[in-house]
């Protein structure tokens, strides 16, 4: 725990049809043993996409979810929050930081800047609290209660930095019910991981506690061909604790204390690999080797973070309102080195490999210091009447100081701080028994500043300022018992941003103005058959003005923010989860998402090695002229599907085979296109086969992830050669879970 963090824990206490089924969507991962065999059919998903617990049907967003039970399954071959990339329709994630520094994409919006100051679209919420930094959205996921997708703009409820949408995780709340869950699992690699949990009342019905946590492992198994040393890169150890007490003196107020830390050590950062793509094609060549990389600089890709967090949620519950406080304090700190040329030696040395290294370089970055300080104040109406609303204020601060350190410079050091605050309000009608209208503003006001504190190119305060209004109004309508239709409108915006990163290649900051989306959406959501099939799909367009994108590589590798004039995106999305027997539940998920983008003036430099074949046209500058590419990492098709199929062992318990699947369309990597930095398709799929108590008490199984060994590329480095990065190979294992 940093001194800053100490020192500022003071401040914490103040068209869609039956037929399209196959392609339907999911719910993410099959229902449990007891779920199969409800006799009320499925069960009923309560989510809180707008600050209330309702029922996913009833909310008109396009919205998907995912289970602790089923999280805990994908994760236990020692994945990291990637994992839930393709998991649910229009969702991926990547990263060139290793098991820190996520990039989330919701239909086909993200940001590619792999600068740790970066802002995103996608908005991470944990337990209420929004993650800001990319380090801290890399939490590890144990514990669980509910995964929530929203997509599409939520800047009226959630704010700045929400116009792809929002990925929320809440965690398993304390009860006074004692309980205890554990889960071990071991596999290739040496790869462990351990979760549990423990909780009860203290003091009945006025205090409860849950303690939980996680230990995970692997072995370094990659070997290092230029050093001769075997097995010194891949491994890490994460380790993960969250403590929460719940105060309820009376049956009208709550508090609610978390306190969650981390701390993960590891030879993890990317493994980015020289030359694996040959001019014009993008199959992976001789040069990628699995188990083995070449280099001769990184410290073996040494990564290590730790972060802490307290958050603060109290409620009062009057007759007519409920006033709800969250304050959180979130610090993080930590750094990772890469050898970023992914190979040995230069063109002006006497030996270079694999393949054409023009020169090495080896970067590592850093975060020095940061703390986020977050609060939110909302009021909201309680009862059952035709009429609710909220009303709010939110306050955000972050300090950050941020190293770099790229080739053989002196390390740079750059200080950034950035405040917002803004008010907001909500209200729905029941204008009749069957139409309900909903409708918000959020006004903002967003302040940054960036300076240098020690550098090797001096530069001038930056100071950049947005103020904006963001809303949305929607309609559902319950045209039957079972089925209903909504339509939705809203406006969200991103706050602008700054790039300080060139200045450790000596050059100058940038910034780019706030972006703004306009999106409309329409859809429905059914439960059929007796509440057997729960079908759900939307259409969807969007229109972004002032598109901050960021122009990565070139001869100098540059990484400079410019806005676009305008991008869209379209597409269709639907999910949907089948009882289809006592014993057998299939989920399937199909999302067909287009993006463009729409400025005729709009170039940027191409790979700087001159290796890579543009696809583009090029100007009188030899850059490319991006007018009607996709968005970087937007796949215009993903897909998954999963099948839970379990055989009665008598009167407690089932054996179970259950297997996921899932799919990404042909995906580019940057802002122009070329023949090697793009995916043709990626696919994975995953088996697990066990037996499992009906009341939970136990579940023992053997897993296998990547079950036919993929090697699929999820992304490049341009501007040494062709540099490309993998997700892990197959790997499998042995899980047991009890609890009481």
């Amino acid at each position: 725990m940093n001194t800053s963090f100490k020192k500022n824990l003071g401040r914490f206490g103040g068209a869609v049809s039956v037929a399209a089924l196959a392609f339907s969507g999911a719910l993410a991962l099959p229902a449990t043993a007891q779920e199969v065999t409800n006799d009320n059919g499925l069960d009923v998903i309560i989510v809180t996409a707008q600050k209330r617990a309702e029922n996913i049907q009833d909310v008109p967003i396009s919205i998907s979810t995912m289970n602790g039970d089923n999280l805990d399954n994908i994760l236990s071959g020692g994945e990291d929050i990637l994992a839930l990339s393709g998991k649910i329709p229009s969702l991926n994630i990547e990263s060139s930081n290793g098991r820190v520094a996520p990039r989330f994409y919701i239909r086909g919006l993200g940001n590619t800047d792999f600068d740790l100051a970066a802002s995103q679209p996608v908005s991470v919420i944990m337990d209420d609290v929004v993650m800001e930094n990319v380090a801290l959205k890399s939490f590890p996921l144990f514990d669980i209660e509910q995964v929530e997708v929203l997509r599409g703009p939520q800047g009226t409820l959630f704010g700045r930095n929400t116009t792809a949408g929002i990925v929320k995780f809440d965690s398993v709340r304390p009860s006074d019910e004692f309980e205890v869950d554990t889960t071990a699992s071991w596999g290739r690699f040496n790869t462990i991981r351990l979760t549990g949990a423990m909780g009860g009342g203290l003091i009945k019905d006025k205090l409860s506690m849950r303690v939980s946590g996680l230990f995970e492992h692997r072995d370094n198994w990659v070997d290092n061909g230029f050093t001769g040393e075997k097995n010194v890169i891949g491994g890490f150890d994460d380790v993960a604790g969250r403590i929460q007490f719940l105060f309820t003196p009376t049956e009208r107020f709550s508090a609610l204390l978390i306190g969650q830390a981390r701390s993960i050590n590891g030879n993890t950062a990317t493994l980015f690999r020289a030359n694996i793509f040959d001019s014009g094609s993008n199959r992976l060549n001789k040069n990628f080797v699995r188990d083995t990389v070449f280099f001769d600089g990184g410290d073996n890709n040494y990564q290590t973070y730790d972060n802490a967090g307290l958050t603060l949620k109290m409620e009062y519950e009057a007759d007519a309102v409920t006033f709800t406080s969250i304050t959180s304090l979130q610090t993080v700190d930590g750094s990772s080195i890469g050898d970023i040329d992914g190979g040995f030696g230069a063109s002006f040395l006497p030996f270079m490999g694999p393949g054409f290294i023009p020169f090495p370089s080896t970067t590592e970055g850093s975060i020095k210091n940061h703390d986020q300080f977050t609060q939110e104040f909302r009021l909201a109406s309680n009862g059952s009447g035709p009429a609710k609303w909220q009303v709010g204020a939110y306050y955000f601060n972050m300090d950050l100081a941020l190293g770099t350190n790229p080739f053989f410079v002196p390390e740079t050091v750059l200080k950034q701080s950035n405040s917002s605050w803004a008010v907001f309000g909500q209200g729905s009608y029941d204008l009749t028994d069957q139409l309900t209208v909903t409708a918000g503003v959020r006004y903002t006001e967003d302040k940054k500043r960036l300076g240098a504190i020690a550098t090797n190119f001096p530069i001038s305060n930056v100071d950049i300022k947005g103020t904006k209004v963001s809303w949305d109004v929607s309609a559902n309508y319950a045209a039957t018992d079972n089925v209903s239709l909504y339509t939705r409108a809203a406006r969200g915006f991103r706050a602008p941003s700054i790039q300080g990163r060139d200045v450790a290649f000596f050059g100058q900051p940038s910034s780019a103005r706030s972006e703004t989306i306009d999106s409309i959406e329409t859809g429905f959501k059914s439960e059929l058959y007796d509440n057997t099939l729960r079908l759900n799909a939307d259409v969807y367009y969007y229109r972004i003005q002032d598109m901050q994108l960021t122009a990565i590589g070139g001869t100098g590798n540059f990484n400079q923010l410019i806005n676009a004039k305008k991008g869209v995106g379209y597409g269709f999305e639907s999910d949907v989860e089948w009882l289809a027997a006592d014993f057998l539940v299939l989920t399937a998920g199909f999302a067909l998402n287009k993006t463009e983008f729409r400025d005729p003036n709009l170039t940027v430099p191409v790979c700087g090695s001159g290796q890579c074949t543009p696809l583009d046209p090029l100007d009188a500058n030899g850059n490319a002229i991006v007018n009607g590419n996709p968005f970087p990492q937007a796949p215009k098709i993903t897909g998954n599907f999963t099948a839970r199929y379990s055989i009665p062992a008598g009167p407690n318990g089932d054996f179970y085979v259950f297997t996921d699947w899932s799919i990404q369309g042909k995906t580019n990597f940057f802002l122009y296109e070329s023949a090697e930095f793009k995916t043709s398709g990626n696919f994975e799929g995953g088996l697990r086969v066990g037996y499992a108590r009906n009341d939970k008490a136990f579940d023992f199984g053997f897993y296998v992830r990547n079950i036919t060994n993929e090697k699929n590329v999820i992304g490049g480095i341009d501007f040494n050669n062709l540099t490309g990065f993998t997700k892990d190979p197959r790997t499998f294992g042995i899980s047991l879970t009890m609890h009481r």
